[in-house]
């Protein structure tokens, strides 16, 4: 479907990668992985045609179709959020606006007479083949593909440029999936969903019927979507059959191969050496020598490849606390008359890792900012306990930082002198490498800042840390890096987080935010989900066995009653509510059609003409 061959790509003059030779096949799931600034978007962007190559060529499929979703960069205006995403089916659109215009006509018209009977096969042409192109079902697919990533109905008719950054790219992707091109190119799609639209695209595109090529930094999704997985490093590129996991494992594989055949390479070079070495002088043994020698020049040397350092961060420890860190005790918090929490009570303990999930706009950053107290309360009281150090990062903490400064000077001007040495290593973990350390800070995107904040905690003493959403911008290297240092530290904390392997990496407990309160479940997230679950049906199982006692007492107001309790799934509801929409819009599709058959039923023009006489009964038949 798509071969690259010889591709090559510099920047500034220094090569990312060269003579790159691969193909992309049909239904293909590919997971592009690489380490930062090996040159992943830089290909995206080649592949989308984009960007040209340096060097080499991407040749195409006539019939094939790009979709290319970037990080960033991507405004919608002009329209609603439902206009933007029925706006991809524009064919179909004026397809449904020339068969309304030719109803009206036809409505206008006398029953008999040529033209007449040619408006009514036209119609009946064009009007099948909306049918036969999805053109009933397009407000289902908009509304299913709008509501899966985390749109609700409210949002529906709102104006595109009311939406930040991050839902404007929730808006192009679902463009992208509402056109479903014949290859997929999608560069971090999960930076600006929440775990439950994660969980939706996830799902989506296990389904998709075309090929994918995807960059992530979520493990747990590409193990749930890709099949293959393709590596950038040393300036080439490297296949591994399978998900990120099988991936990994045969990197490491292929790894301990090269090191054994680099190993006895090395051994048999010295050996050649030594016998060179021992015979050179010997008349008899010149010949033999030389031969040898011959054969080490020819000799293919294995080469390993370098190996990033081991790199261990850690956050410095506060004053020993108490066992109760932090308290809120019947606290209502909100913004304006709006009271995001009510009777909230809370105790976070000493050592505990907890992790606030829920839904956008259940209130966890609102919970954090409560925690932190950096927002007042309407009523209760929020307690800290004895020695207890707060240490806060969120998104917007811009005043953290000094514009005028570079990166390098912001971290400089906060680390201990024996940390200074391992400046830049430290500034590696968190993505700065290279010319990126002497930017400065007024030119920094919003994921750099935030980068730039979370470093800066390294060198903060704390008890308790309270992080909201540390693992954006981070790949997946660095995320590693981040909760092994999180792991290892001693204090309290609380986090909020959308991957789901950090946050089962990393949890001991965690609280279900929503409904203006927090449910606690101990455990990681992986736990949680299994309660919640098992809680959940244990609920229903208790309710059914409720209903049918009060049946078997014969009590019909006491049967309603029951009904009326039982946990009603909201999703379930939803994607029957949109099955239900799909069905009217298919059968209000069929009678305007039978409508139209049946006025050329009636039509004396088409008993002349048999064979469209014998397809218009059977279709009315059918209908």
């Amino acid at each position: 479907m798509l071969q690259i061959k010889g591709l090559g790509k510099s920047f500034r003059g220094d090569s990312l990668f060269r003579q790159l030779d691969f193909q992309i096949n049909e239904r293909d799931r590919i997971g592009l992985v690489g380490d930062n600034g090996t040159g992943k978007s830089t290909l995206m962007k080649i592949l989308s045609g984009i960007l040209p190559p340096d060097e080499g060529e991407v040749i195409g499929a006539r019939e094939l179709t790009f979709g290319y979703l970037p990080q960033d960069g991507l405004f919608a205006r002009g329209r609603t959020v439902f206009e933007e995403g029925r706006s991809v089916f524009g064919d179909l659109q004026r397809l449904e606006e020339e068969c309304r215009r030719l109803e009206h006509e036809l409505a206008e018209m006398e029953h008999s007479g040529p033209e007449h009977h040619k408006k009514l096969e036209r119609y009946s042409t064009m009007s099948q083949q909306f049918r036969l192109q999805g053109g009933y079902t397009i407000d289902a697919r908009v509304g299913t593909v709008l509501h899966g990533l985390g749109f609700s109905r409210s949002d529906w008719n709102r104006p595109c440029e009311e939406f930040s950054g991050g839902w404007q790219m929730r808006i192009a992707l679902a463009k992208l999936l509402l056109q479903q091109p014949s290859l997929l190119l999608l560069d971090e799609p999960t930076n600006h969903l929440d775990l439950e639209a994660r969980n939706w695209l996830e799902a989506y595109l296990q389904g998709y019927p075309s090929a994918l090529v995807m960059v992530s930094h979520d493990r747990y999704f590409l193990d749930a979507t890709v099949r293959r997985v393709l590596e950038i490093r040393n300036r080439s590129v490297h296949f591994y059959k399978g998900n990120y996991s099988d991936f990994l494992r045969q990197r490491d594989e292929r790894m301990v191969q090269l090191v054994a055949a680099y190993e006895a390479q090395q051994k048999e070079i010295a050996r050649i050496k030594a016998f060179a070495d021992r015979f050179r002088a010997k008349a008899t043994k010149a010949a033999q020598v030389q031969s040898r020698l011959k054969d080490l020049e020819r000799m293919e040397r294995i080469e390993l490849p370098p190996q990033p350092k081991p790199i261990r961060l850690r956050f410095p420890e506060g004053p020993r606390t108490g066992r109760a860190v932090l308290e809120l005790n019947d606290v209502t918090a909100g913004y304006g008359d709006t009271a995001v929490f009510r009777d909230l009570s809370l105790i976070l303990e000493k050592g505990e890792r907890v992790a606030l999930v829920g839904p956008n706009g259940a209130g966890k950053s609102t919970l954090m900012k409560i925690l932190a107290g950096r927002l007042p309360l309407k009523r209760g009281k929020r307690k800290e306990g004895h020695n207890v150090i707060v240490s806060y990062f969120s998104q917007d903490q811009d005043d953290l930082l000094v514009s005028t400064r570079t990166v390098w000077e912001e971290v400089y001007t906060v680390a201990p002198n024996h940390i200074v040495p391992q400046l830049r290593t430290l500034l590696g973990c968190f993505l700065f490498s290279g010319d990126t350390i002497e930017k400065p800070v007024s030119v920094l995107s919003g994921g750099e800042r935030s980068r730039l904040v979370l470093c800066k905690l390294l060198f903060s003493p704390a008890n308790c840390l309270l992080l909201d959403e540390p693992t954006n911008h981070l790949d997946i290297r660095s995320k590693d890096i981040l909760m092994d240092a999180l792991r290892d530290y001693g204090g309290t904390i609380v986090f909020v987080s959308h991957d789901r392997y950090f946050l089962d990496g990393l949890a001991t407990r965690v609280l279900d935010v929503g409904n203006g309160t927090a449910a606690s479940y101990l455990g990681n997230y992986e736990d949680y989900l299994v309660k919640k679950e098992a809680g959940e049906e244990a609920r229903g199982g208790a309710e059914e066995q409720t209903g049918e006692r009060t049946e078997g007492r014969g009590g019909a107001e006491a049967e309603v009653r029951d009904r009326t309790k039982r946990k009603v799934n909201p999703y379930k509801v939803q994607r029957l509510t949109e099955k239900i929409e799909e069905l009217e819009a298919v059968i209000q599709g069929h009678e305007t059609r039978i409508a139209v058959l049946s006025q050329m039923l009636s039509s004396e023009e088409l008993y002349r003409d048999y064979p469209l006489f014998r397809s218009t009964m059977e279709e009315h038949d059918r209908l």
